[in-house]
């Protein structure tokens, strides 16, 4: 197989064994509390921004680039505050799982499922 340009395959010897790391999720306390103090920078930064747009207006004296700059500032927050709320949710359903439901042939039944997907035997509900 021909190997493409500026692409080397690395040889064993060179290449430092890759495991996968597995992070702790940190406390869900902490979590919240990080998301909370977001949560209050992102109303005050809004409130400002909006000023902002007003004094703009009234002098007719727009700044583009400050109010793109601003609107970034905000985007960031609320891709931090989403990042938050997902790890939130792990942290919360961690060990909460539902337990597994098979049907009489031994095949899986996925959740809400009313028939079994291998044999279509109508499932009992539980």
């Amino acid at each position: 197989m021909p190997h493409l340009p500026g692409f080397r395959r690395a040889s064993a010897e060179s290449a430092p064994s890759a495991r996968a790391v597995r992070r702790a999720l940190p406390p869900v306390g902490r979590l919240r509390r990080e998301r909370r103090e977001l949560l209050r920078s992102r109303e005050d930064r809004l409130r400002d921004l909006g000023g902002l747009m007003l004094e703009m207006f009234r002098r007719d004296q727009f700044r583009r680039e400050l109010l793109i700059e601003r609107c970034g500032e905000l985007v960031a927050l609320e891709d931090r505050i989403a990042e938050l709320d997902t790890l939130i949710a792990a942290a919360v359903s961690r060990g909460r799982v539902l337990p597994a439901v098979y049907c009489e042939c031994g095949a899986a039944v996925f959740a809400g499922a009313r028939f079994c997907a291998q044999c279509g035997r109508p499932v009992e509900a539980q």
